[in-house]
């Protein structure tokens, strides 16, 4: 996965977790994938880094 596709499909995670937490702004959302993206960032095996990130903003948005 390239950079321009990993940009593209976290955009995306944004998207679904905006839809899934409409009463959190879109930036709200987009600061929680930023930095759970950043905890991740390092990481080799970039296929999965969305995914990921999706799971783990998700499990802190629903706290």
């Amino acid at each position: 996965m390239g950079v321009s596709e990993e940009l593209r499909a976290l955009g995306e995670v944004v998207d679904r977790l905006a839809v899934r937490f409409p009463a959190l702004s879109r930036e709200q959302i987009e600061d929680v994938v930023q930095q759970e993206h950043s905890m991740l960032d390092t990481g080799r095996v970039r296929a999965f880094i969305p995914v990921l990130v999706e799971h783990a903003a998700r499990d802190r948005l629903s706290q």
